[in-house]
């Protein structure tokens, strides 16, 4: 699959404009994004890419920063190269150590998870996936029947599965992810974990326990009555990807409708996770 490197400088810009301006890049398709001295660069998927919609994304932000951009194509094998060159172990809570395949192992960790860093999200690196994997390890998973919408490596799914989970369902649209998730299963030794691509179309007609969904605030907005539908009583939603304002209260609006209230939300940077309950 062929992908477009989109390259951004900034003559200034704060952080939280920055952030925005990803939030708004996903919005358009792009999937990973790299810090560079200048400002970062952005990964699309070239089939999805329409740089008129990127340019229009930009006049309106002319007001608030000014912004240059340069686009270059990525052929698939200079990806890997620079996600292996770049990757490097994570520890959770002193308790969960994610390396990749080219790691050695620490055995003295109680979980390890093994991720091979192709061209999905999910590493763990990002804030949202550390917020949401300390949730889990927080939560009793034991036993659970447990969805992970948007999972890109199923990294979030494997540490469930690590912590107990009876069933796990994980879900991505991109086809990266999805053969992502199958390969990272099999390098876990995860077998009860069944992966789909897709979107919310494809979530089976199943009761979860547990909900896991670290995406973005206008895809959970969409998405959060069909969470409703197939989540338990009492069941729980971890969701992550957006901000606290005004994110967290738009999110905690929609789940009210379903019955599905707000318990307590995480922040690390300008970044958000948050737990909700089913009543």
């Amino acid at each position: 699959m062929q992908y477009i490197k989109a390259i951004f400088k900034f003559k200034s810009i704060e952080d939280y404009q920055q952030d925005l301006l990803i939030s708004d890049l996903a919005d358009l398709g792009f999937d990973t994004f790299e810090d560079s001295e200048a400002g970062f660069t952005a990964f699309v998927i070239k089939e999805n890419f329409i740089e008129q919609e990127l340019k229009h994304l930009l006049d309106n932000c002319n007001s608030d920063f000014e912004t240059e951009y340069s686009l270059e194509d990525v052929a698939d094998e200079n990806w890997n190269a620079e996600w292996e060159k770049n990757f490097s172990p994570l520890i959770i809570d002193d308790v969960c150590y994610v390396r990749a395949t080219f790691h050695e192992p620490q055995p003295s960790y109680p979980y390890e998870i093994i991720i091979d860093p192709k061209m999905s999200f999910g590493t763990g690196h990002h804030q949202t996936t550390t917020m949401m994997m300390q949730y889990i390890l927080a939560t009793d998973v034991k036993d659970k029947n447990v969805l992970d919408m948007g999972c890109g490596t199923a990294i979030l799914a494997i540490l469930a599965a690590k912590l107990g989970a009876d069933k796990l369902t994980a879900i991505d649209y991109d086809d990266i992810c999805y053969l992502s998730t199958i390969e990272n299963a099999g390098l876990n030794q995860v077998n009860n974990l069944t992966a789909l691509c897709g979107s919310k179309e494809v979530i089976p007609d199943d009761s979860y326990d547990i909900i896991l969904a670290n995406i973005n605030r206008n895809i959970l907005l969409d998405q959060i009555g069909r969470y409703a539908e197939v989540l338990k009583p009492q069941g729980k939603i971890f969701f992550s990807g957006f901000y606290l304002d005004p994110d967290l209260s738009m999110i905690t609006a929609e789940c009210a409708k379903y019955g599905i209230k707000y318990v307590n939300h995480k922040q690390n940077g300008d970044w958000v996770a948050a737990q909700f309950e089913k009543k």
